[in-house]
């Protein structure tokens, strides 16, 4: 396999359907989802080291989401329907279902917590953070050309699905999550419905 083609050395790249500038708006929404896969494998990294047992619903879960999360960076690079996408709501229903089994696995609470704890759910919350980012790119892009909505439905489930893991695997860990100090009370119920962090 060759690695490097030269075709890129002006600045520009290929995209299902075009060929664009390295800095376009669609680079950087797909770019940003590759990214937020990277630190996830990080964090099964962490998880396979730390303990595979403990970990090893999270990391065969977080091993099928890298995978949607390169079907989600496929469909931000297609430009004007130039091959079907393959996000689609099944996607999300799934990491609803898994947001609320996860919920249940760690202490609720009312105010915003800080993020950290533990190395694997201090990764864990990177993760969230960066997709949060991707979300926002996707967002941009939605705004100025056609994208599967989709993408960007599933990426705003991913980051609480990701807020809710972080607590599960401090609560693993027996580590307990830090308060916000000068929060008021944000979640509404015991479950923490509609607001599980702080991008909504």
């Amino acid at each position: 396999m060759r690695v490097y083609t030269r075709r890129g050395d002006g600045g520009d790249t290929s995209v299902i359907g075009a060929r664009v500038r390295k800095d376009h708006i669609r680079v950087e929404a797909y770019g940003s989802v590759d990214e937020a896969n990277s630190f996830l494998g990080d964090a099964i990294a962490r998880m396979v080291e730390k303990d595979a047992e403990l970990f090893g619903d999270m990391i065969e879960l977080l091993t099928e989401i890298q995978q949607e999360l390169f079907d989600a960076g496929g469909d931000l690079a297609v430009v004007g329907g130039k091959r079907p996408f393959k996000v689609h709501r099944e996607y999300v229903d799934r990491l609803e279902k898994r947001v609320d089994e996860y919920l249940s696995q760690a202490p609720s609470v009312k105010k915003f917590i800080l993020p950290g704890g533990t190395p694997i759910a201090s990764a864990l919350h990177i993760c969230r953070t960066v997709v949060r980012r991707a979300e926002r790119r996707a967002v941009t892009l939605a705004g100025l050309e056609e994208i599967n909505g989709e993408v960007l439905r599933y990426l705003n489930r991913l980051s609480d699905f990701f807020f809710v893991l972080a607590r599960a695997a401090n609560a693993r860990e027996q580590r307990e999550d830090i308060l916000y100090a000068r929060s008021g009370d944000v979640f509404r119920s015991p479950k923490e419905k509609s607001t599980v962090d702080r991008g909504c």
